[in-house]
């Protein structure tokens, strides 16, 4: 079959990526704005659903992380929610400081670890894009994820069910976390944890401003719990923590098995300026028998050190932050150069052909990715500072599409 023309490829070669000698430029990860989902996952734009880590004592383990699965408040994940409350946090900000955000590119957290992870994965993906005022606003293709999330149960091999080692995390989550600082957290609630029931409909999402080679982005992602407390200068880092569950390691083998699972784990806090992860490690019968600390800066310090004489290390934190460098750059100069500036792309990646390719979708608009509340206040700024450029009368719907 003759290669489409209206596809443009990016390939990635992990030799010369591997081969590198230098890194792009970086800049760290700060929050300037977040919202919380309550337990029913309403929207509130504030911290009000921030939790303060505080591990399980001594005396609790192991802790049985299958207890309480049965009343499980789950979230309804089978819906698109797009970018809409990233979105929706974004416009508060921006009508709150008077000042638009500067970045090029506008998405989750959890796409961009997708493209750091890729040179080692080997998961496909597919997410959307769409180009609004000189910005690239990144969704996840959810008809593809969702297919993958079938075809993935379809091939389960293990003998528990996927649902339940799901819910090991959240039920961790939940053992190691507090809604207060410790002083002011009664007794009763954290030695009551075990019994609490879980819910992962809760979640406080920090959006933070980064740059890498560069290319100043926006990105939003939950994060689970913080160390102490923020602090009150704008912009200065944030003792957040990740928290993790993963396999006793018995093996060299399960050994490089995690070592390999580090790597997304150092990707999302990585990009979200999460200095610590917590790892709660469990048997293969969901029993938590300890917690280890990582902190993201020394993963990456131990792989650049050890990476040449060692075979535990079968990943290079220069490749992914290299490659998503180029990948932001190829996509940009496609998009930007389109005449129409508008319309939807698709970012696909395919682990067999080693390909990212970009392509056209729809013509015109911004299918669902941008709300029409974003794109109303958007517009109305612009006309207000450039009047003449922007007439008034244009309808909102004429650029939705």
């Amino acid at each position: 079959m003759e290669p489409n023309p209206d596809i443009s490829r990016l390939h990635l070669d992990l030799n010369r990526l591997e081969a590198a000698t230098t890194q792009v430029s970086i800049k760290r990860p700060r929050e300037f704005t977040c919202f919380s989902y309550d337990k029913n996952h309403n929207l509130h734009l504030d911290d009000s659903s921030l939790k303060w880590y505080y591990p399980p004592q001594a005396h609790e383990f192991p802790a049985n992380l299958s207890a309480g699965y049965e009343q499980f408040e789950k979230h309804d994940s089978s819906q698109d929610e797009h970018l809409d409350s990233l979105l929706t946090a974004i416009t508060h900000h921006e009508q709150q400081t008077n000042q638009l955000i500067d970045a090029k590119f506008v998405t989750w957290r959890g796409m961009m670890t997708k493209f750091f992870c890729a040179p080692y994965s080997n998961d496909d993906f597919e997410m959307n894009a769409t180009l609004f005022q000189d910005c690239i606003f990144i969704e996840e293709n959810w008809a593809f994820k969702r297919s993958q999330e079938a075809e993935d149960k379809k091939n389960w091999k293990s003998p528990l069910a996927p649902e339940l080692m799901q819910f090991w995390g959240y039920k961790f989550e939940t053992l190691a976390t507090i809604p207060r600082p410790w002083g002011e957290t009664p007794r009763e609630t954290i030695e009551s944890r075990d019994s609490e029931i879980v819910n992962n409909k809760e979640q406080y999402c920090s959006i933070v401003r980064t740059a890498i080679g560069g290319k100043v982005m926006c990105l939003g992602g939950e994060v689970d719990a913080i160390w102490d407390s923020k602090p009150k200068t704008p912009g200065a880092p944030i003792n957040w923590v990740e928290l993790k569950t993963s396999k006793v390691n018995r093996t060299h083998k399960d050994s490089f098995a995690f070592n390999r699972k580090l790597l997304r784990y150092w990707a999302q806090s990585f990009l979200l300026g999460v200095p610590k992860i917590i790892v709660g490690f469990r048997d293969h019968e969901g029993l938590l028998q300890s917690i280890e600390e990582y902190k993201t800066r020394e993963i990456e310090e131990a792989v650049r050190r050890e990476w040449k004489n060692s075979t535990n290390w079968n990943w290079r934190p220069w490749v992914c932050i290299n490659f998503t460098s180029e990948l932001l750059d190829w996509a940009q100069q496609i998009i930007k150069a389109d005449p129409q500036q508008s319309g939807v792309w698709r970012i696909r990646f395919r682990k067999q052909t080693n390909n990212v390719e970009l392509f056209k979708v729809e013509e015109t608009g911004h299918g669902r990715i941008l709300t029409e509340e974003f794109v109303k206040w958007r517009t109305l700024r612009a006309q207000s500072l450039n009047p003449d450029a922007n007439p008034k009368n244009q309808d909102v719907d004429d650029i939705m599409g």
